[in-house]
């Protein structure tokens, strides 16, 4: 299997590094699209309620089972985007995310404050899309 080639752009001219992110990921390959994951364990149970450190950790270790049933890692994950319901739980998002991803080539991201997601216990939802190398046939 080839390896999937992806190229991280930091700051292109005129814009600003981002701090834990990178502005432009491109690579070429089959495209996966992860579901924005909460923090649900396998039974469908809340877990960590009322704790953003918690949440965090369950979330991503969902977006990593999901990532394995579609054969990829963080390593092939080009972009995140963060729905939390206080912009203040970023500091916990981010420490579960430098966990799992390489941090000298972070995917790009994005973070949105929302009002509110379908359980008042959840604090935050992470979705995600990768690149996998093309099928070899």
């Amino acid at each position: 299997m080839r390896e999937t080639k992806l190229t991280h752009i930091a700051a292109p001219a005129g814009v600003a590094p981002g701090r834990g992110y990178t502005q432009v990921v491109i690579g070429t390959g089959r495209l996966v699209a992860l579901s924005g994951q909460v923090a649900l364990d396998e039974r469908g149970e809340v877990v960590g309620v009322g704790d953003p450190a918690a949440q965090s950790r369950q979330v991503f270790d969902n977006l990593r089972r999901c990532l394995t049933a579609a054969g990829a890692t963080f390593d092939d994950v080009v972009k995140l985007t963060y729905y939390v319901t206080d912009i203040a739980f970023l500091p916990a998002v981010r420490a579960a995310r430098d966990a799992q991803v390489d941090v000298e080539r972070p995917p790009a991201s994005t973070a949105v404050q929302v009002a509110a997601l379908f359980d008042p216990r959840l604090l935050l939802e992470v979705e995600a899309f990768a690149v996998l190398p093309e099928s070899a046939s």
